[in-house]
């Protein structure tokens, strides 16, 4: 009895730091020039929420939207949702993947008829991302019906990817959501048939769990994992795929806290745990659980709302990211919150600059909105120059190709580039307006003819008509 009255005691403990509010010492970045952290995350049930955000935060704790709190991916395949994103840095640091749940709730899909796939990107840089590609999970699994909150983990006793899940399906008569993992080395195929990693007793099902590496010498296991099985248990391993114990619960239970995930401070021995928290005023968002002993449930504590702060837009199950300093230049530069704009035609003032199934013209009443909205980017190439980058494509920019107008994704290269790189100049025909000149092609402006957008040298009055626009919200 003293052995279950000690644990008894400890959980107790945790139960009770964990609701008076009590607060660790908010992490104090190192130095000026420590990096930050990058978190990638979805907002919600609608539409544009279940699509891909960014935020930034330089200590941890305070985090500020990036991109204007638009989505920086958006899946065009699948259910056209993604939700639950993982965020895997490879082990020699040349690639990063985006491994997301394939949901989209009230757009075609439900909880309960989901996606056996999960939606994958890929990027060598953290800020250019290539197109999505499915990756079947839950139909690998006899009777799996949904995939959902993927991670993944490099495992150095394989020398590749541990890929771990959440599928449903029939065993030993009860249907249930377990954890399953699988292997894989570049996200596109799993090289082993999925086995089962998580399987609580019962009934009781596990949908969301998310481990981390703990550094060498700080405690008696070498990774951790927090679980969203009804009683978010802690648990240590010295082998990610050998065996798992029990440390604690952190106190949490039912559907109070789901999509854990593990975030450590740079150059301290502070850890967060973040977990998604419904809060008594029904706010659905992240919230972090500081401790300097991440193996002691004991010393977890939740934050009160004074300690940190979300930022704009909701903050639900996602992926945290320390960054090194030259990631967090590239990523605090590739998504300022640069407003969207519109592209309106100085000579057919009802029409704008769209993108219509990648082809651009200018149309009157456009619908969505979003396919005549752009976000004014510095040129990808040059000094002053100007870029349009896509509010609904993200990643996609207007590019001239044959001096014909497309919307296309870019591929990184010196010839998109210049291609998709404009001058902005005082408008041809009206100087208070606007037009542009192509970096690549100078005396050759953008302009519409027969509604399509072309880049033409400019020699009367209807051309300096059609080549003039108004950049406007």
């Amino acid at each position: 009895m003293s052995a279950l009255r000690a644990r008894l005691t400890v959980i107790l403990l945790a139960v009770c730091l964990l609701f008076t509010g009590q607060a660790l010492t908010t992490p104090q970045r190192a130095a000026a020039a420590d990096p930050g952290y990058l978190m990638v995350h979805f907002t919600g049930d609608s539409a544009t929420g279940q699509q891909l955000y960014v935020a930034h935060s330089a200590d941890g704790l305070h985090w500020n939207d990036l991109n204007g709190g638009q989505p920086v991916l958006n899946s065009k395949i699948g259910t056209k949702g993604v939700r639950d994103p993982a965020l895997v840095r490879s082990q020699d640091g040349s690639k990063y993947w985006i491994i997301a749940t394939d949901l989209c709730i009230n757009c075609g899909s439900t909880y309960a008829n989901g996606s056996p796939n999960f939606v994958v990107w890929e990027s060598t840089d953290l800020v250019n991302w290539s197109d999505p590609w499915l990756l079947p999970a839950a139909s690998l699994v006899p009777g799996g019906k949904n995939a959902w909150a993927p991670e993944a983990i490099w495992n150095p006793e394989t020398n590749d990817y541990v890929l771990y899940w959440a599928t449903n399906a029939t065993l030993n008569g009860i249907n249930k959501y377990r954890i399953y993992a699988a292997r894989t080395t570049d996200f596109h195929t799993l090289t082993t048939t999925p086995q089962i990693w998580i399987d609580p007793p019962g009934t009781t099902a596990v949908v969301d769990t998310q481990m981390t590496e703990v550094p060498a010498g700080t405690g008696p296991y070498r990774y951790l994992r927090a679980s969203g099985d009804g009683k978010n248990n802690i648990e240590g391993s010295n082998s990610i795929l050998g065996t798992w114990t029990n440390l604690a619960s952190i106190g949490l239970t039912g559907n109070v806290v789901e999509g854990p995930v593990w975030m450590k401070f740079q150059n301290t021995n502070q850890w967060a745990l973040y977990i998604d928290y419904n809060s008594p005023q029904g706010v659905r968002e992240y919230r972090p659980i500081l401790t300097t002993n991440p193996f002691d449930v004991s010393t977890y504590q939740l934050q009160p709302a004074a300690n940190y702060d979300m930022g704009g837009t909701a903050k639900r199950h996602g992926a945290i990211m320390a960054l090194t300093s030259a990631e967090e230049s590239r990523v605090l530069a590739r998504w300022p919150n640069t407003p969207a704009q519109r592209l309106q035609s100085y000579n057919f003032q009802d029409r704008y600059v769209r993108q219509t199934n990648f082809d651009v013209r200018i149309d009157p009443n456009v619908t969505p909105v979003q396919d005549s909205q752009f976000r004014p980017r510095p040129g990808l190439v040059g000094t002053g120059t100007v870029s349009f980058e896509s509010v609904n494509y993200p990643g996609y920019y207007l590019r001239h190709q044959n001096y014909d107008f497309q919307l296309v994704r870019n591929d990184g290269s010196a010839q998109f580039a210049a291609d998709a790189t404009f001058n902005k100049v005082a408008g041809l025909a009206d100087p208070t307006w606007s037009s542009f000149e192509s970096y690549n092609h100078p005396g050759y402006y953008i302009r519409h003819y027969a509604f399509q957008l072309r880049l033409d040298p400019i020699t009367t009055a209807t051309g300096r008509g059609d080549a003039t626009f108004r950049v406007t919200s």
